[in-house]
Formats: structure tokens, C-alpha cells, sequence
């Protein structure tokens, strides 16, 4: 919104500022997160007053999880909140990709918040039903890979885009849309699973979203395409405003959620950063990169995955208790030490995902 001051600049004052999509990132950044900072007790307060005993503990989980019984959960809505401001205020609201990118981050938010309030209300961890969750995710996933497809180039469009192979596509035809959904439902419920540990999910997402803002920023532009060889998409480097304002809002929850938490993300924030995720992948043309820089996420799925598969086969457990971060925790390992090394992995993934922008 505030990107239409430039309308008053002459083009060589302080509103010209308003044209670059870096300054107003740093704007989105700071606003995000100073939202988290000013709303984050008052909405723990009221989460505590109108949720009474919390986010129930499963009675399988690990022991060390009883002592957070009573922790209010729907944290998520700071997360969201801070986005939803940020964006809004600082991004082109003439963008298609940032309203794409945006109702997916809302409808899974929305999702999320039906399942957690479920949960809370009826005091046990089963919520909406997973069928119906996951055929509205199908349907918005959907919705947006069509919605992406209308605006990208037309020799990208339904075209995947390999890293590395500069000049390889695959043609999708009719199967992009499908393929969409895989990548924003799959991201979405990677990132739902890892949010087993306080701090657990957020940092890696916050790194996910800076890798996915330098990729939105760099393939926005003509010049940093032909310099790096990846393929151009018109207009993705609004992207660049949404991911500052997540890492913002991100920030913000983290001051709140870092051990021990004061409350928890929920199924509000958990499923719609993941779908925020994977819908930038999307819109940027770089959903296998988003399976590096996620690495983590995908890894915690796949550990859900084999688990179930394997011990309706045989009976028998792979892990100790899944998803992985708690096969961990079940060896002895303590929670913060968890958490911290899967910030490192993440860290390392994302440097990998940025490398294939040049390694070409």
C-alpha cells in the first residue's frame, strides 16, 4: 500500500524510496516484528483467559511433554497477524503473485485455527476431521497452482524447472496443477508435523522463507537471471516483502515460544507458513529447491511416513516414536539440543538450495 507513495516523489526524495523492493522489505521486516513485540503477551493473555487448561498433551508423547500442559496454543495468529499487516502495508497490492501467495497462507491459517479451537474445545488432541482438512487443503492448493500458472511466462508455464540443469524443463501439461497441490499440501503438513518442540519449526521456516526471498528477489529480475542463468518470472520479486515480513513475524513468536513456551503455534501457524512455503516455490518456479531447502520438513514427514507403513507390515517400529524429533527425545536427547542442531541442518540446507542458483 504505502509502494503508491511514489506518487508524490519527483523521483530523487525520500518517496522515491517507496519504488525499491529492498527498502520496503526492511520495512515489512520491522513491522512484522514490532507488531509481534506489541501484540504478543496481550494475545497470549487472552489465549490463556479463553483456552483454560491449553493445547491437551497427547497421553503417548513423550514424558518431558506433561510439564507444558496448560500452555495456550493458536499462537499462530501473531505469526499471521504480523504477515497479513506487513504485507498489505508494504507490498504492490497490484501483485498477483502476492495475493496468490497470500490466500494460501489465510486458508490454511483458517484450516489450522478450525482444528485448533476444535481441539481445545473439546479438550483431546483430535480435531477436525482429516479428511476434511486435507480436501480443503486439495482444493485451495489447487486454486492457487491454476492461479500461479495464469501468471507465469508462457514458456514456464506448467513447466518444472530443474536445478542445476539451466536449460532443462519438464513438461507438466495438466499435471501442474496436481503437482502444485502435492507441494503446498506436502509443505504444509511437513511443517504441522515438525511443530512437535518449542522453537522446533519456526527458526526453520524463517530460514526457509530468507532463502525463498533471495530466490524470489534474483529470479524477479532480468539482470540477476542472465547473470545466474535461472529462468525469469516476471513480478516474484514483490515475494522478497512477504518473506521479510514472515522472518519478522517469526522473530516475534520466537520471543515468546523459545523454551519454555509461553504458547504454542498450533495447527494456525504451522499449516499456513507451510503453505506459504510451498506456494513461493510454486509461484518462483522452484518447487524441487524447496525440497532442499525444506529438507528438514521433508525429512520429519518421511519418518511419519515409514513409520506407518512399516509397522502396519510387520507390526514393528522403525523410530522410537515419530515423527523424528521425538525418537530423538525418546535416545535421551534434551529438548533444546533438539532444537538447536535441527536449526544447524536447516541452516546448512538452505546454503546448499541457495548454491543451485549458480551452480548451473
Amino acid at each position: 500500500m504505502l509502494y503508491w507513495l511514489t506518487a508524490l516523489s519527483d523521483g530523487g526524495d525520500f518517496f522515491n524510496l517507496f519504488r525499491y523492493i529492498t527498502f520496503r522489505a526492511g520495512g515489512a521486516f520491522l513491522t512484522a516484528l514490532v507488531f509481534g513485540f506489541i501484540f504478543g503477551l496481550p494475545l497470549i493473555n487472552v489465549l490463556r483467559r479463553t483456552q483454560g487448561k491449553g493445547q491437551p498433551i497427547r497421553s503417548d508423547g513423550p514424558e518431558g511433554h506433561f510439564v507444558k500442559a496448560g500452555t495456550p496454543t493458536m499462537g499462530g495468529l501473531l505469526i499471521v497477524g504480523a504477515l497479513l499487516t506487513s504485507t498489505l502495508l508494504w507490498a504492490r497490492l497490484d501483485n498477483p503473485f502476492i495475493w496468490m501467495v497470500l490466500f494460501v497462507t489465510m486458508s490454511f491459517a483458517l484450516i489450522g485455527f478450525a482444528d485448533d479451537y476444535a481441539k481445545v474445545r473439546k479438550q483431546t488432541s483430535a480435531g477436525v476431521s482429516g479428511k476434511l482438512r486435507l480436501a480443503i487443503g486439495l482444493l485451495v492448493a489447487g486454486l492457487a497452482g491454476y492461479w500461479a500458472a495464469q501468471y507465469h511466462p508462457p514458456e514456464l508455464a506448467s513447466q518444472l524447472a530443474l536445478p542445476i540443469f539451466k536449460d532443462t524443463l519438464i513438461n507438466l501439461g495438466i499435471l501442474f496443477v496436481p503437482f502444485s497441490i502435492i507441494v503446498i499440501v506436502g509443505a504444509a503438513n511437513a511443517v504441522n508435523l515438525t511443530d512437535g518442540l518449542d522453537g522446533l519449526a519456526i527458526m526453520p521456516v524463517m530460514i526457509a522463507a530468507g532463502t525463498f526471498g533471495v530466490i524470489s528477489y534474483a529470479v524477479g529480475r532480468t539482470d540477476f537471471t542472465e547473470y545466474l542463468d535461472v529462468h525469469y518470472v516476471p513480478d516474484t520479486g514483490e515475494l522478497l516483502i512477504f518473506a521479510a515480513g514472515l522472518i519478522g513475524g517469526g522473530l516475534g513468536f520466537l520471543w515468546y515460544n523459545a523454551p519454555p513456551a509461553a504458547v504454542f503455534m498450533g495447527d494456525t501457524g504451522s499449516l499456513a507458513l507451510g503453505g506459504a512455503l510451498g506456494a513461493i516455490a510454486v509461484a518462483t518456479k522452484h518447487e524441487i529447491v524447496l525440497a532442499i531447502v525444506g529438507g528438514l520438513f521433508v525429512v520429519e514427514a518421511l519418518s511419519v511416513i515409514i513409520q506407518v507403513l512399516y509397522f502396519k507390515r510387520t507390526g514393528k517400529r522403525v523410530f522410537l516414536m515419530a515423527p523424528i524429533h521425538h525418537h530423538y527425545e525418546k535416545k535421551g536427547w534434551a529438548e533444546p539440543q533438539i532444537v538447536i542442531r535441527f536449526w544447524i541442518i536447516s541452516l546448512i540446507l538452505a546454503m546448499i538450495g541457495l548454491a543451485t542458483l549458480k551452480v548451473r
